[in-house]
């Protein structure tokens, strides 16, 4: 998401077919169960993971990607807004079943806020590449392959096999700060695109930082960490994929059906699918332009790519977002 505007919550790839040892969404969770076992450690194997990525950059391990899902299935964020200006965070660390407000907003229990229905939702990280259908399962993780090796290849030679290859993105000159109340820039840190789904600005630092750590400060005072430890840096693109950014909706529920696009949605062009997860990671760029676009018809690419390698299949994949209108904030 290196082009991608920051996300201020409102107030708020002959074809070798690999059988992998994919787990996601087995039988040993309860069809339906927000609360569903963690991913197991097992989602992939080594080998099958680097065949995906040969030309990937050693920082990008197997071992830190199953490390930093298994992580991330622990965790489950509510949101609580109120009056469309005041928000509640509570996060909740599965493994130990504690709960804590991570953050709340100036006026959230002023009888302003309150005045209005409160509006709710939770984000399950655990639910990455495991819902109950373990083909769509293989489908979303051919998604998330697509863009994390789009957006970290170096060059476009179109063997689709240079994924993982960037830690960071090409000019890292550029600050990304833009003035922001509760995740204001840390002096002298710089926050251009980092990680698999470079992470840009201080305004999603500091709310990754929220929901995978618990607290704001972590990402906004060492920005740096994503490029220093892989597992920080794959746990900031599940971030990403998994939560929604008002008014798109998350990248997973995207994929895999769960977003149910408005009337107005549909008439913009958007439906659930590939396409719409283009739209959500960097459609102000790259859709609304026709099918032509490079960049879009890369990811495209990877995707295609990586389906058939995971065993999964798209027949009726709604892949292209050239037409469809591009989120505004």
């Amino acid at each position: 998401m290196k082009y991608a505007k920051p996300f201020i919550p409102i107030v708020l790839f002959p074809v070798l077919f690999i059988t992998l040892s994919f787990n996601c969404g087995n039988g040993s969770a309860k069809q339906g169960d927000a609360e569903r076992k963690p991913v197991p450690a097992a989602i992939i194997s080594e080998q099958q993971f680097n065949a995906l990525f040969p030309n990937r950059d050693k920082f990008y391990t197997y071992k830190a990607f199953v490390q930093a899902v298994n992580d991330m299935a622990a965790i489950k964020i509510e949101i609580t807004k109120r009056a469309y200006q005041a928000l509640q965070m509570v996060r909740t660390d599965k493994r130990t079943g504690k709960s804590s407000v991570v953050r709340q907003d100036e006026g959230f229990n002023e009888d302003w806020a309150k005045s209005k229905p409160d509006s709710v939702y939770i984000i399950d990280y655990g639910l990455f590449c495991n819902e109950k259908d373990a083909t769509l399962n293989k489908r979303e993780l051919a998604a998330f392959f697509a863009h994390i090796a789009h957006e970290t290849r170096h060059g476009i030679n179109g063997k689709y096999n240079d994924g993982l290859m960037l830690k960071t993105e090409a000019d890292t000159g550029k600050a990304y700060v833009l003035p922001n109340d509760e995740y204001p820039p840390v002096k002298g840190k710089k926050y251009y695109g980092r990680g698999p789904l470079q992470l840009s600005y201080n305004g999603n630092y500091g709310y990754a930082s929220h929901c995978i750590f618990g607290n704001k400060e972590t990402l906004l005072n060492n920005p740096e960490l994503i490029e220093q430890d892989a597992v920080v840096a794959f746990k900031t693109a599940i971030y990403f994929w998994m939560t929604p950014q008002s008014p798109k909706p998350s990248a997973h529920d995207a994929i895999t059906g769960k977003w149910k696009p408005t009337a107005a949605e549909i008439a913009a062009g958007r439906v659930p699918g590939f396409g719409s997860t283009i739209n959500i990671i960097n459609g102000a760029v790259e859709c609304g332009k026709g099918d032509a676009f490079e960049n879009m018809q890369d990811r495209i690419g990877f995707y295609h790519h990586f389906l058939p390698l995971l065993g999964a299949t798209d027949e009726n994949c709604a892949c292209s977002c050239g037409s469809m209108k591009a989120y505004t904030y």
